[in-house]
């Protein structure tokens, strides 16, 4: 999909990867929505040109809102960025219920919304890309992460599953799986922080600049799914081919072993 005059909706666009698409798409000449719950850093992300609507994603009323002003304004939506979502270091056996069910209504329920919201019309116009950004938690799991990677599996299954779905009707999908990048997640994630093990193996660490050139790139050229970095790959290899072995090193790092 080629970006320019395109209308694209981003969530999770006040800060971090969402942001940094925000500026890589606009310089591609793609024109802007942007949703997440900070006005103010949307207006700094999107700048004076771009349809800020700030809202807690997670509530029916706001996706709704941010898909009517998106249509008022612009009449169409080519391209769904589906970016917002949280992390948690906290262990899967023993988070409380309802942190849990946070959890996954904004990084699953939240993003499902949406595409149903959107995707009726771009089936109507029989054209459009709905972008997921999932995690390399998403194809193997992160044992300090552990509910965190369950929530971008599920994205990850929806999104291919989806793209099969869509296929005749002229909408595509990609899923985005970021290794470490440079943003404010880990501070925001609940539990605390990665264990110490963890920190000082991340060698492939890229900016949120870098994944957002990354994501644009995908975009023009149809890609199923982008790995960033895509030395990712590697260690998702590695899982399939050798899992006992890699199981004992994650759980070495995360101290379980």
């Amino acid at each position: 999909m080629l970006l320019n005059g395109k209308v694209v909706l981003i969530t999770g666009a006040s800060q971090g990867i969402g942001a940094a698409c925000a500026a890589e798409f606009a310089r591609a000449g793609a024109r802007l929505s942007l949703t997440a719950r900070s006005a103010e850093a949307l207006v700094r992300a999107g700048g004076a040109d771009a349809l800020v609507t700030a809202g807690d994603l997670t509530c029916d009323q706001t996706r709704r809102q941010v898909v009517e002003r998106t249509l008022e304004r612009f009449g169409a939506i080519d391209l769904l960025l589906n970016n917002a979502g949280f992390g948690s270091y906290l262990p899967s056996w023993n988070t409380p219920m309802d942190e849990v069910r946070q959890l996954m209504e904004l990084n699953y329920f939240a993003l499902l919304g949406m595409i149903q919201l959107v995707a009726p019309q771009m089936r109507e116009r029989r054209s459009g890309m709905i972008v997921n950004v999932g995690s390399i938690a998403g194809k193997m799991p992160l044992p300090w992460m552990t509910l965190y990677s369950a929530s971008k599996y599920a994205v990850g299954a929806l999104t291919e599953g989806l793209r099969m779905e869509l296929r005749a009707d002229g909408v595509k999908t990609m899923l985005v799986c970021p290794g470490y990048v440079t943003t404010g997640f880990q501070k925001n994630a609940r539990g605390g922080q990665a264990p110490a093990a963890v920190v000082r193996n991340r060698r492939m660490a890229i900016s949120a600049a870098e994944c957002a050139r990354a994501i644009r790139r995908g975009v023009e050229r149809d890609a199923r799914t982008v790995m960033a970095p895509r030395a990712g790959w590697i260690l998702v290899a590695l899982a399939r081919l050798f899992p006992a072995l890699v199981e004992a090193r994650m759980a070495k790092m995360n101290g379980t072993a």
